[in-house]
């Protein structure tokens, strides 16, 4: 079946990280992307170029040279047939290159010019350099992951660059999509993982309002302060998770790790014996194995589940029963999300590489073979 996002075309300039894995949510959802590639086969970074690049699946490539005039004529014409544009340079690149929003936009009224960067567009931060430790750290939300009396841990690029970054992008171009299908005009969506990461941490905010969240690392009920909420290490040296928040749970977690008739554990959230309480719980994990502790707990309201791998995880029984795994050119990768009763998200095509589709799109803007093989011949293609 056909995703929900199809009919619209996306022009996405390559990039990495978030602006490419924005332009993947996209177009598992049935958006065509063509990505413009670099003529000289680069994305930038230190990612090599493959086909097995799970953010660069699902697109067609066309390769130009942006230096050049008819390069960036090129880009403008395909532009100027888009539903939006994805662009993750730093502020002003676009505007040198001769492919602002104000260009592109008075060429094509109705275009969602979609922005992804660190910082944003404005602010003291704007023209340098950073990466997501840095966003996620001004942002307020790193001082926030780890353990009491640790530095810091970055949780990877999960939150700055994909859930502040990418996603929050997707989200904004479609939100955009829609207004200009009610009649709207076209717009700038100026993405920052600053601000996307300051939201993810609304609740956090909430609860610090209510005066329910301590500004101390790993002293909270979510942050791996409270007994019942951790992962734990068992006795092959795997791990599991526990997040027995609710009394209910809790109740059934303390009978089937043999500690209902405890009458230390009875103060859930005293948290000034969680500390003793974790270790009391961890020497207990300890004298199991996961797969012990699987056949004990799991398909239960515990609240559990062991921590596995990412190989691991394409092959446990659950996320196969989901397919939340699946082959794309004979590597598995997550498939779409979410999922549609009424309309599908198909399976995704491999990455191509850089210009794989140069000349087919050239040829849906109108050139024949003579004007493709002149472009070609003057540089401005790949």
């Amino acid at each position: 079946m056909p995703g929900p996002l199809e009919g619209l075309r996306i022009v996405e300039f390559a990039g990495i990280g978030p602006g490419p894995f924005c332009g993947m949510m996209l177009a598992d959802h049935g958006a065509e992307v063509i990505r413009i590639d670099r003529a000289s086969g680069s994305r930038g970074g230190s990612q090599p170029v493959t086909s097995r690049d799970v953010l660069a699946r699902g697109r067609r490539s066309i390769a130009l040279n942006l230096k050049s005039e008819q390069g960036v004529a090129l880009a403008r014409k395909l532009c100027a047939g888009a539903d939006g544009l994805i662009e993750g340079f730093r502020p002003g690149v676009m505007e040198r290159l001769g492919l602002g929003p104000d260009v592109l936009i008075a060429d094509n009224p109705k275009l969602v010019y979609g922005r992804m960067t660190g910082w944003g567009q404005t602010g003291p931060y704007a023209p340098h350099a950073g990466h997501d430790i840095n966003y996620i750290a001004l942002a307020g939300a790193l001082a926030h992951f780890g353990r009491r009396g640790d530095k810091p841990t970055p949780p990877i690029n999960m939150v700055g660059d994909f859930g502040g970054g990418g996603m929050m992008l997707a989200f904004g171009m479609v939100s955009a999509l829609l207004s200009v299908a009610r009649g709207g005009k076209g717009q700038v969506i100026d993405a920052a993982m600053t601000d996307g990461t300051a939201v993810l941490m609304g609740m956090i905010h909430g609860m610090r309002n209510m005066g329910i969240w301590s500004e101390d690392l790993g002293a909270n009920m979510l942050d791996t302060g409270a007994h019942f909420y951790d992962t734990y290490e068992t006795a092959d040296g795997k791990f599991v998770s526990i997040g027995s928040i609710e009394p209910q749970f809790y109740t059934q977690l303390r009978q089937l790790v043999g500690l209902d008739e405890d009458p230390a554990f009875d103060a859930q959230h005293d948290r000034a014996k969680w500390p003793e309480l974790k270790d009391r719980l961890a020497a207990i994990f300890g004298t199991k194995t996961r797969d012990e502790w699987d056949a004990i707990l799991e398909h239960t309201d515990v609240c559990y589940a062991p921590v596995l791998t990412m190989s691991e995880a394409v092959g446990h029984p659950h996320n196969a029963d989901r397919e939340t795994f699946i082959d794309v050119g004979g590597d598995m990768q997550p498939a779409p999300a979410p999922r549609y009763s009424e309309t599908g998200t198909g399976r995704p095509k491999p990455a191509p590489m850089p210009g794989d589709e140069t000349d087919g799109v050239l040829a849906d803007l109108g050139f024949d073979d003579a004007a493709i093989a002149g472009l070609r011949r003057d540089g401005a293609i790949g």
